[in-house]
């Protein structure tokens, strides 16, 4: 049984543990730039190389997120032309029967001798069986124009249905071209970031590090004394506790673009993902979440929010109380937990508002 307490203190320990790590990195930082004999140049180098790197994997992340979209508009699309091929097999035969039984009324006609219905009535000298054909007659005439009518309308939805069907078609061929095209540019951003950081020394690797975990630590640290949190106390509600469980709990596998578990993750097949085990069955990609979740302000967050990052919503993670959240960070990171004013904030939004 989850112990929402037991997740409060881990949230709570991970917070303190980020906030350490960060001081101790900041604390440790002078004391390796003064000993580090590289001339200025090689640090203003290491910031450039720094921020190439981030823009190949922003660039890598936005293609991401449109191959997300691509892939979940191609699904849709695939599951609306097995439903359009199902009504036009139903449509066809449909036809054919009405067909058959119209064929069935003409030959009977044919058969009774080629007069008209009304004609052989007129001639009948019983008014009881005179009386009676009327009847069968009108029934007939109106069956007969029944059967017509019906073969009309099932006609028309037929040629409803396969035109549909070729609109979906073409659609999925888009989505599919959209698919590969981000497939491409996926690869070639990150195959770009890891050609750019392969030039790079091991010890240069390092302090490139240490300049990445410097700046977030910055970051949070100027977000919080800003006030932005705010009192940020709301609880979370059952299904918001079900998602933090689920996303702490994927902690340390690997970051894969395209990837929603159970191995590995993209930042947004992360988030998806948690709430599903929340219960709710959000938008596939980032962009799209923010688009289509209601909106809350940060001062307002509670754990199991999302919170979207940077002006093209290209990342997000989960909010988990004490100003932190767990993400899914970039290729050649694991799934962690980081301070939730580490980077950019576009805005929160909220599944289960």
């Amino acid at each position: 049984m989850w112990d929402p307490g037991e997740l409060v203190n881990r949230r709570r320990s991970a917070a303190t543990a980020i906030a350490l790590v960060c001081a101790l990195t900041v604390l440790a930082a002078p004391g390796q730039a003064y000993a580090d004999p590289s001339p200025p140049r090689s640090e203003q180098r290491l910031q450039e190389v720094r921020s190439e790197i981030d823009a190949l994997y922003r660039k890598a992340g936005a293609a991401t997120d449109a191959y997300n979209l691509a892939e979940e508009r191609a699904d849709k699309q695939s599951s609306e032309i097995v439903k359009l091929a199902k009504e036009i097999v139903e449509g066809q035969q449909r036809i054919e029967d009405l067909k058959r039984r119209i064929g069935a009324e003409a030959r009977a006609q044919y058969r009774s001798g080629g007069l008209p219905p009304e004609a052989k009535l007129m001639l009948s000298r019983d008014p009881r069986h005179f009386l009676d054909g009327a009847g069968r007659l009108r029934e007939g005439q109106q069956a007969a124009k029944g059967l017509l009518g019906e073969l009309s309308r099932t006609q028309t939805d037929l040629e409803a249905y396969t035109k549909d069907a070729t609109a979906q078609w073409k659609r999925l061929e888009s989505s599919r071209k959209k698919k590969e095209a981000a497939k491409k540019e996926i690869k070639k951003q990150i195959a770009a970031a890891e050609k750019l950081e392969s030039t790079l020394e091991k010890e240069e690797r390092e302090r490139l590090l240490r300049m990445e975990q410097e700046a977030e630590y910055r970051a949070q640290t100027a977000w919080l004394d800003s006030g932005a949190l705010g009192d940020a106390a709301g609880r979370a509600t059952k299904g918001g506790e079900a998602a933090v469980a689920y996303a702490t709990a994927q902690i340390g596998k690997p970051y894969v673009w395209g990837a929603e578990g159970p191995g590995s993750f993209d930042c947004s097949g992360l988030t998806s993902k948690a709430w599903l085990a929340g219960g709710r069955v959000i938008p596939r990609t980032s962009q799209e979440q923010w688009k289509q979740l209601p909106r809350v302000d940060v001062k307002d967050m509670r754990p199991g929010d999302l919170i979207v990052y940077f002006d093209d919503a290209s990342h997000i993670g989960m909010y988990v109380g004490d100003g932190a959240m767990v993400h899914a960070p970039r290729p050649g990171r694991d799934v962690t937990m980081a301070g939730a004013g580490s980077m950019p904030i576009l805005g929160v939004v909220r599944p289960d508002r």
